[in-house]
């Protein structure tokens, strides 16, 4: 069962959330979910099987944080892309399945993912 959301704001992007994840529906590869906040990029790549992170990259993880001036901005999410890319070939994943978790596919969200596909992943 839903509980109320109090906030409009947070309920909106919940229902965005919701209908982006409804759109990817049952897949076979492994979910490339990103998620942006006010100061950091997020981005981890999931089982689609056992629901469990195979790994994660941000822009507060340490390789990538004494790199960058800031970290909310589309040069930081690049980076990110770059790197959860990275942990993808080594992990042995090419394909994956796009998961914006409710954002635009705009600005940050979508310089990772060209930086993503730059470095090799295919979605």
């Amino acid at each position: 069962m839903k509980g109320k959301v109090r906030n409009a704001k947070r309920a909106g992007w919940k229902a965005r959330q919701s209908r982006a994840k409804r759109r990817l529906g049952p897949s076979d590869r492994v979910r490339l979910t990103v998620y942006r906040s006010g100061r950091h990029m997020y981005a981890q790549l999931v089982d689609p099987q056992s629901g469990k992170t195979i790994g994660s990259v941000s822009t507060r993880s340490p390789a990538i944080a004494q790199s960058l001036e800031a970290t909310a901005n589309v040069d930081a999410a690049k980076k990110v892309g770059a790197a959860v890319a990275a942990l993808a070939k080594e992990r042995n994943i090419d394909r994956v399945v796009f998961n914006r978790n409710g954002f635009l596919y705009h600005g940050r969200v979508k310089a990772l993912a060209e930086a993503a596909r730059e470095a090799g992943l295919q979605f």
